[in-house]
């Protein structure tokens, strides 16, 4: 069975862009032939090559150039007819509109994975579920809910993302300490850390709103932050920095910016922190608490799927820069509570691995799409939906 898969980014800058790559490498021998269009040039076109996948670059702009849009809509159709496809995946809601266009032009069959939880049900999500879809794969239960509320239901069946749970092995990664010199952090003091986009939903800025209260009682502390410019809002960057400035924290808080070997960076954190405003899911938690870190999130969207607060993880609101420091100083000031949740965090993130993840999303396709999927469509050895 031939799928293909319209991916608008080519460049990773999220949880989103690493879903897919996990599939192309997980998926690969599940009976499934993939094709993948991307509609920007970028790093991830040659990463998918890599895998052995039929992989190809249609430049379609922004949807305000109709022309430009229009054309590479129809360019997607044509390979679609061309290479034999049997049906159009669309990875994010942005996608459906040309993908989806492109599937009824096509004649094909289509799905959508939606990556957010649209809450507030943006007219552009209203209009990519408008267009024909067997189905909206959503990744958390929040996500799954507020998508089926918007008219036309479309079945929302529910795929959690995995983690490449090899990278966050702790014992093939330095010590925290080592990893701590080699990235020349502090190497006294808590390391409280936190990894992701530098965009203000992401909440950097509470958790430096926070910090001023840790240092009260544990002087030495130190804040990390991993994560670099996002084009939506490149001057979020400097807003932080101002604020870093503004609380007298330059010495306190570093600025690491973007980072390829984010293992080891987390590997070096006393405190794993996740402050975003209705995270849809959160791999990078699963990240965290695959090596063994006491991890705090937000208490909205996909978060609490995952962490149950006071055993494997705490839950703070998004925003509250008070509760943050006292779930911090939670663990600073329990060391033995500390390790305990650790050790239940990486139990529990050692459920998320991508080759359930791959298989599962292929599972729900197949589902959605019972006339395509032959009976004797393989299976990854030893797995099954759940």
């Amino acid at each position: 069975m031939k799928l293909m898969v319209v991916m608008p980014l080519a460049e990773q800058r999220g949880g989103g862009e690493m879903m897919l790559l996990d599939l192309m490498q997980q998926g690969r021998n599940a009976g499934v032939e993939w094709l993948v269009i991307f509609l920007e040039d970028g790093p991830m076109v040659e990463q998918v090559k890599n895998f052995g996948i039929d992989t190809r670059v249609v430049e379609s702009g922004r949807l305000r150039q109709v022309h430009r849009f229009m054309a590479a809509v129809f360019r997607i159709a044509a390979i679609a007819r061309r290479e034999g496809v049997d049906a159009i995946v669309n990875w994010m809601w942005i996608t459906h509109i040309s993908g989806g266009l492109a599937a009824i032009i096509a004649g094909l069959p289509a799905v959508w994975y939606q990556l957010e939880a649209p809450h507030d049900k943006p007219w552009l999500v209203r209009l990519a579920t408008l267009l024909p879809a067997r189905a909206i794969i959503t990744l958390s239960k929040d996500g799954q809910k507020a998508q089926s509320q918007i008219w036309p239901h479309r079945p929302t069946p529910l795929v959690y993302p995995g983690v490449a749970l090899d990278r966050f092995e702790p014992s093939i990664l330095p010590t925290p300490a080592a990893a701590r010199e080699k990235l020349g952090l502090p190497m006294h003091g808590p390391l409280i850390g936190i990894v992701g986009r530098l965009q203000r939903w992401k909440g950097i800025h509470v958790l430096i709103q926070a910090m001023p209260k840790i240092l009260q009682k544990y002087p030495d502390a130190h804040c990390v932050v991993v994560g670099g410019k996002h084009d939506l809002e490149a001057d979020y960057e400097d807003l932080v920095k101002t604020q870093i400035a503004d609380l007298g924290l330059n010495q306190q808080v570093i600025m690491a910016g973007l980072q390829r070997n984010v293992p080891e960076w987390v590997q070096g954190m006393d405190v794993f922190v996740h402050a975003s405003d209705n995270e849809p899911f959160g791999i990078v938690i699963i990240e965290a608490m695959a090596l063994g870190k006491p991890v705090i999130a937000g208490n909205a969207g996909g978060p609490p799927e995952i962490i149950t607060d006071g055993v494997n993880g705490l839950l703070t609101p998004y925003g509250d820069a008070d509760a943050l420091a006292i779930a911090i100083l939670r663990y600073l000031d329990d060391q033995e509570f500390a390790q305990t949740a650790a050790t239940a965090a990486r139990k529990r993130a050692l459920e998320f691995s991508t080759q359930h993840y791959a298989q599962n999303f292929i599972n729900a396709v197949r589902s959605a799409l019972p006339n395509v999927f032959t009976p004797t469509a393989k299976t990854l050895p030893g797995l099954k939906n759940f």
